[in-house]
């Protein structure tokens, strides 16, 4: 049977360039990382045209946009393939928070698998297993306030619990508050990623969900596309996420052999260059994709620049050129749209080197530089 292979929802590495490496080389969906109800709350979109991306961020005090940005997408790549994942304990602030970004995903899905202490005490994640009541409360609000209005599907996604009679409980009352999918990672939750996934209860999970007519993602140690396609085959569900393997090396959803890690290294630095990535985040990903005792990763942990990096691997460093231009900005919120020139000469004192310079809230002209992305 056909299924999809998609890629994992992963913090810090699950941003922008991994994400649009991972489609290049195949995916057929992704889940872009962790986001927290509060942190995306009282976000503003901004039509970023300079890189042919929607980036979401928090206004300072006075009115003027912090340079971090909180999540962004390309939409010319993205679009229809884009998973938010939402970091949630309360049913009003993650309808709240899904209103913010639905038109611009292709999904909203909520994480209740997260066993790690930051998701835990808040009520989020994990915590949600052990409060199904809650978790059903928000997946309902959410799809009738935002999925159903807006005809965008709501997921889950989850952890094994024990005994597994009580996994299938959970996913029995799941699939009733009309939710498009179900994602099992097959660990429970005190298993740690070097345990082994536990896949004994999966086709059972599959078959609940397939009754209930909404699918079955697995996910937990799945290595390869064809791996994915072996599960998919011997458990009967949906899809497999791919989370580990694709961290170190996207090209894992190609349909044959992975590319050695130094091409993907380079196409990686290409691409974050391309879309303006923070310079920790590059660092952070190329980290897992070079191999510890290769005589490259000193040199990379030693770097302090994009522009560095980019000669260490030998490629050419073509970051977005700044130029002045009209920005364009939706307070999503209130819905009011505000638009504020900018010059070339004001935006020159807010910038300062950071290798690939400051996320960049401008509009300038659409610039083609994408197209190579997914060439």
């Amino acid at each position: 049977m056909a299924g999809k292979c998609v890629l994992a929802p992963m913090v810090r590495t699950g941003e922008l360039p991994t994400r649009l490496l991972a489609l290049k080389y195949g995916a057929d969906l992704v889940w872009g990382p962790e986001t927290v109800d509060k942190g995306i709350i009282g976000a503003q979109r901004v039509v970023n045209s300079k890189i042919n991306c929607i980036d979401f961020v928090k206004p300072q005090t006075g009115g003027q946009y912090d340079e971090k940005v909180i999540f962004r997408t390309c939409p010319t790549v993205e679009a229809g393939k884009l998973i938010f994942q939402l970091g949630t304990a309360s049913p009003e602030l993650a309808v709240e928070a899904a209103k913010i970004v639905v038109g611009d995903v292709a999904g909203i899905d909520v994480n209740s698998g997260c066993p790690k202490h930051f998701s835990i005490h808040s009520g989020m994640g994990a915590a949600l297993l052990r409060n199904p009541d809650r978790l059903v409360n928000i997946l309902t609000s959410l799809v009738t306030e935002v999925g159903v209005p807006n005809s965008v599907p709501i997921s889950v996604k989850i952890r094994l619990l024990e005994p597994h009679s009580d996994t299938i409980d959970l996913v029995q009352r799941l699939c009733t508050t009309g939710i498009s999918r179900v994602t099992v990672h097959c660990r429970t939750i005190p298993m740690r990623p070097r345990e082994p996934a536990i896949r004994d209860v999966l086709s059972e999970i599959a078959n609940v969900c397939h009754k209930a007519g909404i699918e079955c993602f697995a996910n937990g140690d799945v290595k390869s596309r064809a791996h994915a396609e072996e599960l998919i085959e011997e458990h009967g569900v949906d899809g497999c996420m791919i989370a580990r393997a694709a961290e170190t090396n996207p090209s894992v959803f190609l349909p044959g052999e992975k590319l050695p890690w130094l091409d993907v290294a380079k196409e990686y630095m290409r691409t974050a260059v391309k879309v303006d990535n923070h310079f920790p985040n590059i660092k952070f990903c190329l980290l897992q994709i070079i191999p510890g005792k290769t005589d490259l990763y000193p040199l990379i942990s030693r770097s302090k620049t994009a522009r560095q990096i980019c000669e260490i691997l030998e490629v050419p460093y073509e970051p977005p050129t700044p130029r002045a231009e009209e920005k364009v900005v939706e307070n999503v919120g209130s819905k009011a749209v505000q638009k504020a020139k900018s010059s070339s000469t004001h935006r020159g004192k807010k910038r300062k080197e950071r290798g690939v310079g400051a996320h960049s809230k401008a509009v300038p002209e659409q610039e083609p530089q994408l197209a190579a992305i997914v060439t």
